[in-house]
Parts: structure tokens; C-alpha cells; sequence
């Protein structure tokens, strides 16, 4: 059965690397300056009315909470615990579909250590997830509930994580702050048809899409690396899962605005994954520059609202160098998405860090976090993470190997 066999390699699965260590052990750092917090879902506020919050006009308070909300839903969940009345005259941040981008934690990412399969159990048994604040650097540590230890994360979308049950394979989607779940179907029976890859199921990859049907609501998009070219969407309350398709061989994915987008694997194409777009859903190729894409990783990137495509080559100026790391360069683009998808050169990032991993791509403030360099490229694929300069002026640290981008 593929759940019970799940739920044993979910068990037993060695952990590797932390994906982001040098941004994880940024947080750490952050967190012992902090107090550490388990959920601002709890709404109660500890002494209520006492200092005359209660007096605030009905309109003002609306008003406020909206520019909170604006920002961050979970700033608007504080907002809302001062006191009885701004819960009173403000709406409720728990949105059942989970379908409202303003209700989701769009700015926190989530740092699972190890191989981001399994959040941290501590010796109480809690199951307690460190999520960042990409833009202020500010760190939660998030509680789930008690039934999260049957399930196995496979993926993120905006703050919001997505969920395997180990035994029966259904799929849930959690809002980790406000906890409302939207659960899906199991994948058992899809994948006995068109699957039956067993390390496809421990490796798969979802995301958060809105969907395509006629009923609004949220839509689920799996990906199987081991099983090229299956993609899988559903949504709930449908009975089971919808081959999408069968030849979408994905190097990576990224939701982006309610829609998946993915890099085909051995080509210089962006395609829209979902919705699906059967007759040409490439939408960009990438310039032949680069050299043989087989050669090459494509990376897609949420920067704050900008999709950004870092390519990762082998340098034809540092061809002779000794390790290979140092042959190796740094490209990035804009992807423009709201015109003819033209992918524009980024000389620079600025303020902003790009954490380029296996599993996931981040982009992060590095303002507050004195750790972390800004207009820089952490390379995290391996053990021992690479970081690559946007400029022209070559560092080296004993710690890290960095090199600048030619």
C-alpha cells in the first residue's frame, strides 16, 4: 500500500543538510535575542480593555486594522488581540477556503531544518516550525497542531504549508497562524495508476495555486521528480486527483499570482504548468549564451513580487580554474510578466539576498540581518554553500568560498 510505505520511509528517512544554513543560523541568532512565540492564532489578549483601546472609534479601527492587513495578516492578528471590540468591528483573519492571498502569510517563509520533509520535534513532542519575515528579518517560531506529526511537509506557498498524511497519502493545506486546514484527496489511487515510482512520493513537490474551474477556489499542483513529466492537480472536495500532464519534465516550479510556472528540465524554456495550457504553454525561452542547458540550472525566484530567473553556468573566463566552484557564474533576469515576457538583465539586487537551493529558492532583506551579505547569490545545493558577489571586486573568507559574478 503506498501510504503505509510512506509512512515508513517518512519515519526512517535520514535528514540531510539544513537547505538554508547560512540563513538559518541567522534566525537562530535572531531568535535568542527574542522571546520565542507559538502561534498568533490565540486572539485573547492577556488583560483586556485596561488601557482604554476599547474607546477607539468604529471607523478608525477598521481603517487601521485594513493598512495592518495590508502589510501582514499577521501583524492584523495582533491588532485584533488588544481587545474585544477592534475583534468586534474588524473581520476575522481565518478565511475557510484559504483562497484570500490578503489572509495568508505571504511574507514569512519557512525554515525546516534538515531536508524540509519534517519540522522539528522537540522533547515534549511539539511539532514547531521557525518561520522569517523575508522583509523586516522578523522570526517566529510557530507551533502546529498535534495531528501534524502524522504528515510529512512537501511544499510552501505564500506562508501557507502543505501537508502529506504518511499512511493514507491525503493532502491537507494549513494556514500555520491562523491553523484553518483544507483537506484533498488521497493520492493513493493516482498513484498506483500512473506513479508507482515509490521515491517519487517521498520526494514530490505541491504548491498552492488558485484554481481553473468554475468554482472559485484553491487548487493543489503535485510534481513527482522521480516520475518526469506527471503533474497532478486537484481541489477540494473533488473525489480524486487529474493527470494535468504527462510530458511536463520540470527542473523547478514556482507559484507565482495564483498560477505554477516551471523550467523544463534540458531546455531554455519557462512554461505555465497551471492553469494548463495544452496547445503552447511555453512562455519565455532563455538566451543560448549560456551553453548547453544540460550543463546549466535554471532557478525561478519570488522576489518580493518579481519573478526572477537565476542561471547557474559554467564561466568560460574561469575555465581554468582548480575547483569547480570557481568555474562557475551567476546570471540573473526579470522575468516580465505582465507584458511579452521578456527576460530582462539584473545587474543588481540591491538590499536582497538569493538563497538558491535544491528544493526551494528564496529571496530575503539582508537590511537586518548583519550575517547575511546583500547583492549576493548563495549557492546551497551542496554541503558546503558557495557565495557569489554581484560585482566585480573578488572576496575570499576562509568559511566560505565566494567569488564574484563575471
Amino acid at each position: 500500500m503506498v501510504g503505509g510505505r510512506a509512512a515508513a520511509a517518512g519515519g526512517g528517512r535520514k535528514r540531510k543538510d539544513p537547505s538554508f544554513p547560512h540563513l538559518t543560523a541567522a534566525c537562530k541568532r535572531r531568535l535568542t535575542a527574542t522571546t520565542a512565540v507559538s502561534s498568533p492564532a490565540t486572539e485573547t489578549a492577556a488583560e483586556e480593555d485596561k488601557s482604554g483601546w476599547a474607546s477607539l472609534p468604529t471607523d478608525i479601527a477598521r481603517l487601521v486594522g485594513g493598512r495592518v492587513l495590508a502589510g501582514d495578516v499577521v501583524g492584523y492578528i495582533a491588532f485584533r488581540g488588544v481587545c474585544s471590540w477592534w475583534r468586534a468591528c474588524t473581520p476575522s483573519p481565518r478565511d475557510p477556503t484559504l483562497l484570500d492571498r490578503r489572509l495568508r502569510p505571504r511574507a514569512y517563509v519557512a525554515l525546516c531544518d534538515g531536508d524540509g520533509v519534517r519540522p522539528d520535534a522537540n522533547a515534549n513532542r511539539q511539532i514547531i516550525i521557525t518561520f522569517l519575515h523575508t522583509r523586516t528579518a522578523r522570526c517566529l517560531r510557530v507551533r502546529l497542531p498535534e495531528e501534524a506529526r502524522h504528515h510529512r511537509i512537501v511544499g510552501f506557498t505564500d506562508g501557507l504549508i502543505i501537508l502529506l498524511h504518511k499512511r493514507t497519502t491525503a493532502v491537507r493545506v494549513l494556514h500555520p497562524f491562523t491553523l484553518v486546514a483544507v483537506d484533498l484527496p488521497s493520492l493513493a489511487p493516482i498513484f498506483h495508476q500512473v506513479v508507482r515510482n515509490r521515491n517519487s512520493l517521498l520526494d514530490m513537490n505541491a504548491a498552492v495555486c488558485a484554481s481553473a474551474g468554475a468554482v472559485k477556489s484553491i487548487a493543489v499542483v503535485v510534481c513527482f521528480p522521480y516520475t518526469p513529466g506527471v503533474v497532478l492537480s486537484s481541489e477540494p472536495g473533488h473525489s480524486g486527483w487529474e493527470v494535468i500532464h504527462r510530458d511536463m519534465d520540470l527542473m523547478n516550479t514556482l507559484p507565482f499570482h495564483g498560477r505554477l510556472y516551471g523550467f523544463r528540465r534540458f531546455t531554455r524554456q519557462i512554461v505555465q504548468v497551471y492553469p494548463p495550457k495544452p496547445i503552447n504553454p511555453v512562455v519565455a525561452h532563455v538566451p543560448d549564451k549560456f551553453g548547453d542547458p544540460v550543463s546549466c540550472s535554471y532557478k525561478l525566484v519570488d522576489s518580493f513580487g518579481h519573478m526572477l530567473l537565476v542561471v547557474h553556468y559554467l564561466s568560460p573566463r574561469h575555465i581554468e580554474a582548480k575547483e569547480l566552484w570557481q568555474r562557475c557564474a551567476f546570471a540573473i533576469f526579470e522575468v516580465d510578466v505582465n507584458s511579452s515576457w521578456k527576460l530582462r538583465p539584473v545587474r543588481s539586487i540591491g538590499n536582497l539576498a538569493l538563497f538558491i537551493c535544491k528544493d526551494r529558492c528564496l529571496s530575503v532583506s539582508a537590511k537586518d540581518l548583519p550575517s547575511i551579505s546583500r547583492n549576493s547569490v548563495y549557492h546551497c545545493v551542496t554541503a558546503k554553500s558557495c557565495r557569489f558577489i554581484l560585482s566585480k571586486r573578488p572576496i575570499v573568507r576562509a568559511a566560505n568560498k565566494i567569488v564574484p559574478s563575471p
